[in-house]
């Protein structure tokens, strides 16, 4: 069974997400000067990337570090607002009083 993580800023993201983003918004070339691994630097792809981030741990480290400084800031996507039932919502069903 999963663990709920509420303040871990990578739950439910997945490493082709994080890698996919951040080419987006960067691109290779920046990739390749910030984090010096090869599978940024020579005929880059997202494949290659994840093959070689699952399995070299201090590089994925990396990875996920600059993901989060990069997409800290954004807020998560908005929930749908909730239907409220008239008939449970204590100030209009008539049982709390306005002062």
């Amino acid at each position: 069974m999963a663990e709920e993580q509420p303040n871990n800023p990578l739950h439910g993201i997945t490493l082709e997400q994080v890698v996919t983003r951040l080419e987006r918004r960067y691109g290779w070339d920046y990739l390749a000067k910030n984090i010096n691994i090869n599978c940024f630097k020579s005929n880059p792809s997202v494949k290659s990337s994840l093959k070689f981030l699952r399995r070299t741990l201090w590089a994925r480290e990396k990875v996920e570090a600059l993901y989060v400084a990069a997409f800290s800031d954004e807020k998560p996507a908005a929930q749908p607002a909730r239907k409220v039932d008239e008939k449970s919502n204590p100030w209009t069903s008539g049982k709390l009083k306005n002062s």
